[in-house]
C-alpha cells in the first residue's frame, strides 16, 4: 500500500500551487522566472480543482490522470534548464525547478493513484438495501 492517499494528495497539491505563487518573493525570481512559477501556480491549481480527488472541487479529470500529468511534469522539471536553456544562467532556478522535478516524482511513485476506485467498487450497494 502506497502512503499518499487521494485526501493528502490534494494537501499537497494544494500547498504546491502556494509554493510556485510565493517562489518569486522567496527565491528572488524576476522576470521569465517569476511569470512562469505564477503560470504553474495557477495551472496547478486549475489542474487540482478540476481532478476527482476528495479535495477536488469539479471532479472531472479522473485522479489516475492527474498522476500521469504529474509523472510527465516532474520529468519536464527536471529537464527544463537544459531544454529552455538557463542551467548555467541562473543557479537558484534551475535549482528549484529540479528540486521540484524531484518532488513531483517522489510524490507520484508514493501516491496510491487508485484507492479512491478501490474504496468505490467495494462500498455496499445502499440503492438496493431495505
Amino acid at each position: 500500500m502506497k502512503p499518499i492517499s487521494p485526501t493528502v494528495h490534494g494537501v499537497l497539491d494544494y500547498a504546491t500551487c502556494a509554493f510556485f505563487a510565493l517562489a518569486p518573493s522567496l527565491f528572488g525570481l524576476h522576470g521569465a522566472y517569476a511569470t512562469v512559477c505564477y503560470v504553474l501556480a495557477g495551472g496547478y491549481l486549475v489542474v487540482s480543482l478540476l481532478t476527482n480527488m476528495p479535495l477536488g472541487a469539479v471532479r472531472l479529470l479522473p485522479f489516475p490522470a492527474h498522476g500521469k500529468l504529474e509523472l510527465v511534469s516532474g520529468f519536464v522539471f527536471l529537464a527544463s534548464p537544459w531544454l529552455f536553456g538557463f542551467a548555467h544562467q541562473n543557479e537558484t532556478a534551475r535549482n528549484l525547478f529540479m528540486a521540484a522535478g524531484v518532488v513531483f516524482l517522489v510524490v507520484y511513485f508514493l501516491t496510491d493513484w487508485y484507492r479512491q476506485e478501490q474504496l468505490a467498487s467495494t462500498a455496499p450497494n445502499r440503492a438496493g438495501a431495505r
